[in-house]
């Protein structure tokens, strides 16, 4: 008992030594607990993993081959650290052949991309950026028209700061070796979506490609700022409003947009061909359409013009949801209103999430023309592009993505609902 008076009185006597210790202990066990829950989980994948590696494959099948673009500067440099300890061990198990390609400067991407040679599945380890320089630089092929490039299934394993496409397609938490262990078994499984892509066209530039959308306006300009409030922890992103208010106020933004009414979704091919007709039936429709040729009729396109006076004007696709079976083939065009006051615009949290009464439409395709003088920037799948006047266009399940099981079966819930 006096053994233990004596401690109690020790750390009463050196109580900021006392504090200090209890404080570096606790910490430095949050940590070992964090590194072992980490541990379990890649344990976990793993062994699901091998089950797939230890499947037999016929004589005449080779190994399944992936190429990879890996981006290193991801993630403050911790992306190829976090691929070679969570995502290459998994695919290694599984019997995959894979080809790890990594980026050494911005813009790269695009470029081995359209000297990619064909591949079993291509897999982007990577951001937002990384994934829309793998994106346009396959759309920019002269072959990318054919079905053995727009089938090539892709994986996505989030390793970015910004990874606005992985809750489309994977279960998401705060862990982030959770996050890539799951990526990377559903891109195993092979369940695969099809997504639809944006192609966004300058006067000059050759066309940017785009699985997100496209951003423009007051609350874009403002979250490319708030990291430079870094040093003020929670509050950074009502200070970076509130200072942006107090440079220019109000901030409404004229525009023009030109766009095509949406057009109806064709019917979903057979998975299996029809019957060949046989040779009688082709010479009788071959000698017909010979001599009594289809006439095409051609209807012009009928552009329809809106002004919008907005706070933010975003045109996205309807990726957050790719399973769900829509009438039309559309983009989406949101414009927020112009009655914002200073307390509603500081006060927005999250400026992906419109307001209940912003204007909303369905179109084809459209074209922004911007007001003679204006400035400022796009945020394009949040990359930054100098804001000119575009034309977007929609190439309908122009790609097809690996998606896990349990999402696909939440958005058919969602969509039932």
């Amino acid at each position: 008992m006096a053994r233990v008076v004596k401690v109690f009185r020790t750390l009463r006597n050196h109580w900021k030594k006392s504090t200090l210790a209890v404080c570096v202990l606790s910490y430095g066990g949050y940590w070992l607990y964090g590194k072992h829950c980490e541990s379990v989980v890649r344990r976990e994948a793993c062994q699901i993993a091998r089950e797939f590696g230890r499947q037999q494959i016929a004589p005449h099948e080779g190994l399944k081959k992936a190429t990879v673009i890996l981006n290193p500067a991801a993630s403050n440099g911790k992306a190829n650290s976090l691929f070679e300890k969570n995502a290459a061990p998994i695919l290694h198990l599984a019997g995959v052949e894979i080809t790890v390609v990594k980026t050494d400067y911005e813009g790269q991407a695009k470029k081995l991309l359209e000297l990619m040679e064909l591949t079993d599945m291509l897999i982007v380890a990577g951001g937002d950026g990384t994934l829309q320089e793998v994106v346009t630089g396959l759309l920019r092929r002269p072959d990318q028209a054919s079905e053995t490039f727009s089938n090539t299934p892709i994986g996505f394993i989030p390793l970015g700061s910004n990874n606005s496409l992985s809750p489309s397609l994977h279960f998401l938490s705060d862990d982030k070796v959770k996050n890539i262990t799951s990526a990377t078994l559903s891109i195993l499984k092979g369940e695969t979506v099809p997504l639809d892509v944006l192609q966004i066209k300058g006067e000059k530039e050759q066309p940017v490609f785009a699985l997100v959308g496209l951003r423009w306006g007051a609350f874009r300009d403002v979250a490319a700022r708030i990291s430079k409030y870094w040093y003020l922890g929670p509050l950074k992103a009502n200070a970076a409003h509130w200072l942006h208010t107090l440079k220019e106020w109000p901030l409404v933004r004229d525009v023009s947009i030109f766009y095509l009414a949406p057009t109806p979704r064709p019917p979903d091919l057979p998975s299996q061909k029809p019957a060949r007709p046989n040779l009688l039936r082709r010479i009788v429709c071959r000698l017909k359409n010979y001599w009594n040729p289809p006439v095409k009729v051609e209807e012009p396109e009928k552009w329809e013009e809106q002004q919008l006076s907005t706070l933010e004007l975003y045109i996205q696709t309807h990726n957050k949801n790719p399973v769900e079976r829509r009438i039309n083939d559309s983009l989406l065009i949101c414009a927020e209103p112009n009655n914002f006051t200073v307390g509603e615009f500081i006060a927005q949290k999250d400026p992906t999430v419109f307001t209940e009464n912003h204007m909303e439409l369905e179109a084809s395709a459209c074209r922004i023309k911007l007001p003679e003088g204006a400035s400022g920037f796009y945020s394009i799948d949040n990359e930054e592009y100098e804001a000119m006047p575009v034309e977007i266009s929609l190439l309908p399940r122009k790609l097809r993505f690996f998606i896990s099981t349990e999402r696909r079966e939440q958005h058919h819930t969602t969509t039932a609902v």
